[in-house]
């Protein structure tokens, strides 16, 4: 095998004996997941807002930026419910770049899995203690969710992972609410399939382990955007998309329909500006029809403390190493925009 095998690393469990949650922090964890699965439900009304930075690249700047999303929360919490983006592993097309903090803690480092594992646990550890915030992250490798698993508030399959059947499986065990991605082909026939396969039972191997999972009936639909054969960035934001999955959901008999708009990608050209004008499009549709005020739950968001992105190296504070982003004035303007149209 072309393989060398570095070292076995810890379990989950033995992981989580070493950085253990705080009876305080597994509070506010599971407050925040009740409220989210309410909305899901249509219990709540409120509008989800999923934020924060492309990746999470250094914890001094995320928790700064966090800290700024606790203070925002507070104004607008009667409207929006906040859920901070603490995206620790980055996929990457090509395979090459920054594959994110699990692998790399400092990206100007060689990788070092054991310590990304648990620089990624006591990141999201202190945005909960610090906040009370349940995060979001993308599962990137479902093998490595248990590291997290009792911490997040909310879980992406991104759309180079809908198709895959392990992402699948292990979402359909995932107690939180989970958002599938449309595939970079825009096939929105895939990502259902995806939500239909996460939302029943299933048997299957995960981690050595046979397997039984009870489904996850907040499963949901994440549209990004997707790219032509010719490779031009095409939106699928509009109100003609949303009512169109609208339709599809109708008659596709699945529990909890919901969608969250992702703002940036191949919606916004990975123009983060952009993010702005989609937003606020996308709370003018909701005022338009009660089934698209009904199916939208909310927006994903690619922001952080300066606006744009850098190389790696660059040394600007708080500004993204992979995808560019919003700045924070930018971002809390919006926010607080966004309250006002609600």
């Amino acid at each position: 095998m072309n393989m060398i095998f570095e070292r076995k690393l810890a379990i989950p469990q033995e992981v989580k004996q070493m950085y253990p949650l705080t009876s305080a922090s597994k509070q506010s964890i599971d407050g925040r997941r009740a409220e989210l699965k309410k909305i899901f439900k249509g219990e709540s009304d409120k509008f989800l807002l999923i934020i924060g930075p492309c990746s999470a690249d250094r914890d001094d700047s995320v928790l700064d930026y966090i800290l700024r999303l606790r203070e925002v929360q507070e104004k607008v919490k009667d409207k929006i419910f906040i859920v901070p983006r603490i995206y620790t592993n980055k996929p990457r097309t090509t395979g090459d770049g920054y594959k994110g903090m699990l692998h790399q803690p400092d990206p100007n480092q060689k990788p070092d899995m054991f310590k990304g594992i648990v620089a990624i646990r006591e990141l999201h550890m202190k945005a909960v203690e610090e906040t009370g915030f349940a995060c979001a992250d993308e599962m990137l490798y479902p093998e490595n969710y248990r590291y997290l698993d009792d911490v997040l508030g909310y879980v992406a399959i991104g759309a180079r992972s809908v198709e895959n059947q392990q992402h699948r499986l292990t979402s359909s065990g995932i107690e939180v609410p989970v958002g599938m991605k449309n595939p970079t082909s825009g096939d929105i026939s895939v990502m259902m399939n995806s939500i239909t396969a996460a939302q029943h039972k299933h048997t299957f191997i995960y981690r050595g382990w046979e397997v039984h999972s009870e489904g996850n009936p907040y499963a949901h639909a994440i549209l990004r955007g997707y790219v032509s054969k010719s490779g031009r960035a095409i939106p699928n934001y509009h109100y003609e998309d949303i009512r169109r999955l609208y339709e599809v959901y109708e008659e596709s008999g699945l529990q909890n329909p919901a969608v969250i708009i992702d703002a940036n990608h191949s919606n916004s050209g990975k123009d983060p500006i952009q993010q702005i004008r989609i937003s606020k499009e996308i709370i003018v549709s909701k005022r338009y029809s009660d089934d698209i005020d009904k199916l939208v739950k909310g927006i994903m968001i690619e922001s952080y403390i300066e606006d744009g992105s850098q190389k790696i190296g660059g040394g600007v504070y708080g500004k993204s190493i992979t995808d560019a982003c919003l700045g924070w004035e930018k971002s809390e303007k919006l926010i607080l925009d966004l309250a006002d149209m609600l």
